[in-house]
């Protein structure tokens, strides 16, 4: 069920990203009186479809894309039977550069301004929750896998993050920190401030939600709220508040279960605050590494920030231009070699992954505002086939006055196809040996 939940979320967020991608191209082609053959989300073999003024429009059984199908252009359709033949005035190809530019460009457009409406509006809607500062610094971090591979300890406070100010628990995982290799924070542990320089390349570990989780939180204190077994037998009561095992000051359950995890099988001493004495009591740890108790989390204090519509836009337009900027580092950083491919490419099935195995629409809709940004990146790339390859030729034709030829156009279409055959098996097998790893 939870595949299921995962991949009815990534369907349905492609065929609306990819939807209004291709609808982009239509109502542009259409507004310069160009005939649009085909309209359709999803690939064949069709579902469905009905004709309206000249337009095929329809589903497709495989939901994974789209296409629009514009009479007189040569693109992945590889359709060059109009080439011995002379242009007629609704072919793409008989209409000026820059209207054929903006056709091309106009499934971009439309993404980015899909991206930039949702993200302003879950800012107006929902405002920001966070955690502060202050409360994350109370009691301070704990490093979890990865944060102590970083450096980082438990009971750390984050002072500064390259030496500025810090504001929220977002500014901890913003991504820019990982792509760059001298990236800083300074703590205050056991009443020394100390820096700590990330790793060179922490991206490539950095690159899962899995690892952000495993990264750094805050910690939380905990109180006992009913005993049993072994902690009953050693005298614990409801409300205790274990603070200290053996020699090791603990706030956290995270900190508790790994001490009992490597002293199972055995006894520890507890030190336990008790309407305001400390007492300390001797308790048995099984093999299961458990005393025999059940917990209740102290409430973490949420931030949370209202903004009107005009500030909205503003939030949501930096969010959404975040991502492609991010996108520009990633393929920056993989063709200098400086991170994996391997890790940080996703296919169908690293897409169905992130939303998740519960069908959240907040998250939902954040996801499809973050996929239609990065489509309008992708398909800016000047590669054959994709709408920035199509743009790249239409604008050597507008500076040098000489259109390239159709022939060029086929045979630089299918090299394009190619590599993007090549690319997307590449990330699909990829997805795939990740499940096993």
């Amino acid at each position: 069920m939870d595949a299921l939940i995962m991949a009815a979320q990534m369907i349905l967020a492609l065929s609306i990203i990819v939807g209004i991608h291709e609808f982009g191209h239509l109502l542009t082609a259409k507004i310069f009186g160009m005939r649009v053959e085909q309209y359709f989300i999803g690939f064949p073999p069709k579902i469905w479809s009905f004709n309206y003024k000249g337009t095929e429009y329809g589903l497709g059984s495989i939901p994974l894309g789209g296409f629009v199908k514009i009479s007189g252009i040569i693109d992945e359709s590889m359709d060059t039977s109009h080439i011995n033949k002379e242009p007629e005035s609704w072919e793409f190809r008989s209409k000026p550069a820059w209207q054929r530019l903006v056709v091309m460009l106009g499934g971009i457009i439309f993404n980015v301004i899909t991206g930039l409406i949702i993200f302003s509006m879950i800012t107006f809607n929902s405002g920001e929750t966070f955690l502060s500062k202050d409360e994350i610094n109370k009691n301070g971090i704990l490093a979890l896998k990865l944060g102590r591979e970083a450096g980082f300890e438990t009971g750390d406070k984050i002072l500064l993050i390259n030496g500025d100010n810090w504001e929220r628990d977002g500014d901890l995982f913003n991504p820019n920190l990982f792509f760059d290799n001298n990236t800083n924070f300074t703590v205050l542990r056991d009443n020394k401030e100390i820096i700590i320089n990330l790793p060179e390349n922490f991206i490539n570990k950095m690159n899962t939600r899995e690892a952000m989780s495993s990264f750094l939180k805050a910690r939380i204190p905990f109180t006992v709220d009913s005993v049993y077994s072994n902690s009953l037998k050693a005298g614990l009561e409801k409300g205790d508040k274990i603070i200290k095992v053996d020699d090791k000051h603990i706030i956290d359950l995270y900190e508790l279960k790994n001490i009992l995890e490597e002293n199972k099988s055995s006894i520890a001493q507890l030190t336990i605050e008790r309407s305001g004495n400390l007492i300390d009591k001797v308790v048995e740890i099984s093999k299961d590494a458990t005393i025999g108790i059940k917990v209740l989390q102290d409430p973490l204090v949420f931030s949370k920030r209202e903004y009107n519509l005009s500030q909205s836009i503003i939030i949501g337009s930096h969010k959404a231009f975040g991502v492609v900027f991010l996108n520009i580092k990633a393929f920056g950083k993989m063709f200098s070699g400086d991170i994996d491919p391997s890790k940080n490419l996703s296919g169908p099935i690293g897409i169905a992954q992130i939303f998740g195995n519960e069908w959240d629409w907040g998250n939902f809709w954040r996801i499809v505002g973050l996929l239609s940004m990065v489509l309008a990146f992708m398909n800016l790339l000047p590669i054959p086939a994709l709408d920035g390859g199509h743009a790249t030729f239409i604008i050597y034709e507008i500076i040098s006055g000489r259109k390239p030829t159709e022939r060029f156009l086929e045979y630089s279409t299918k090299f394009g196809v190619i590599i993007l055959l090549g690319l997307m098996t590449y990330v699909i097998l990829n997805d795939i040996y990740k499940l096993f790893i």
